[in-house]
């Protein structure tokens, strides 16, 4: 067993955590607070909006792992976590989907378009009465000569606002449940297609998120992706990888954030002497290092076995339950080291612990990533 990076995989993350560092920390951003389409177009110059996807058209042809080992030095480099959600949701929850399951010219033009930043991709599922339970979908797809019809409404899908094609899901066959929903890529641009104003969020501040609606929206047959009735198995199958490696860049925003408060200890002194020195303090630390490096081995571990075709499912459930939950405690432990500075808004600190409490929803919620294990284990 080889815990070691590759040097193709060691020279892959110091360059992204460098440029990230570089030329994005800095980067002005909308006077609303969300991402700029340069803010973007840097990103992707960078090969992040197309990690995982083909290297002939444009994309980096990454598996899971050295797309989460990617992601995760971008986490660790970019302060602006909403801009690495946002480019993760692109790539992960859109672009994977149509990269396995769109056919023709059609993929071939999102694909190339999703990894060049040109395309910005946002994942419309959620709905007002269908968030942990996709059975209850509401927004309908009617079938018409040489496409579908789409009618309904999505409560929040990340980057809509920005978006140029949203991946979503209608009941195409309300009698058949889970078999009878189907995956669409819909461009911004239909008629039909209305996205409401940007949400205001706890975090993850920087990219926008908005309700889509589709009021007789006529979606050509070609952006169907997958067959019919596929669109649960689609759904289920960018979530694996979103599960897999989305994670991975909070694994890099807590090795930055240790870092943070390992140097804070040192240099705040109480009573004489660095707050370090205190077991209050420095088991605190101790706690949060541990945290990290043992999610971070559920999460590689997760990664490997999608990468080489075994059964990941409980795993990966188990990585991303581990990593949102060291996420949430991290930022904590974070803002109690800091004391006072860590409730500043000023404070990175602050920020960090609004960006982490949705780790624990998106994605699948810690309840249902413990029910998937609980069920996976034989129960």
């Amino acid at each position: 067993m080889d815990f070691d990076f590759t040097a193709a995989q060691q020279r892959r993350y110091d360059e992204i955590l460098s440029a990230t560092r570089d030329q994005l920390n800095d980067a002005p951003s909308e006077s609303n607070g969300h991402f700029t389409r340069q803010q973007w177009k840097t990103a992707a110059s960078l090969g992040l909006t197309g990690l995982c996807l083909p290297s002939e058209h444009g994309g980096g042809g990454l598996g899971a792992l050295d797309t989460a080992l990617s992601l995760e030095a971008f986490g660790r480099g970019c302060r602006d976590t909403g801009l690495v959600f946002a480019v993760c949701a692109h790539l992960l929850a859109c672009a994977v989907p149509v990269r396995d399951f769109a056919s023709g010219g059609v993929r071939d033009r999102l694909v190339s378009g999703m990894a060049s930043g040109e395309v910005i991709a946002a994942n419309a599922m959620t709905e007002d009465d269908a968030g942990s339970d996709v059975g209850r979908l509401a927004v309908t797809a009617r079938q018409v000569d040489g496409g579908y019809v789409l009618n309904g409404e999505k409560s929040f899908a990340s980057n809509a606002p920005a978006a140029d094609v949203i991946v979503t899901y209608a009941v195409t066959d309300p009698r058949a449940g889970f078999l009878g929903v189907t995956a669409f890529a819909v461009r911004r641009d239909l008629p039909g297609v209305d996205v409401g104003e940007p949400m205001a969020k706890m975090g993850l501040s920087s990219c926008p998120a908005a309700r889509v609606s589709f009021q007789d929206c006529r979606v050509p047959a070609a952006y169907r992706l997958g067959e019919e009735g596929q669109g649960g198995a689609v759904f289920q199958h960018s979530m694996t990888w979103e599960r897999a490696c989305l994670l991975a860049a909070y694994l890099g925003v807590m090795e930055h954030q240790l870092a943070a408060c390992v140097d804070h200890a040192r240099r705040r002194r109480q009573f004489g002497r660095p707050i370090g020195e205190f077991q209050a303090v420095s088991h605190r630390v101790a706690a949060m290092k541990q945290r990290l490096e043992s999610s971070r081995l559920l999460l590689y571990r997760g990664c490997w076995l999608l990468d080489n075709d075994r059964d990941h499912l409980a795993a990966i459930s188990l990585a991303k339950l581990a990593v949102s939950e060291a996420a949430v405690a991290n930022s904590l432990d974070a803002v109690q080291v800091f004391g006072g500075a860590g409730y500043l808004s000023a404070n990175d600190v602050e920020r960090q612990l609004r960006d982490a409490v949705p780790t624990t929803i998106f994605s699948g919620t810690s309840e249902i990533q413990r029910e998937i294990i609980a069920r996976e284990v034989g129960l």
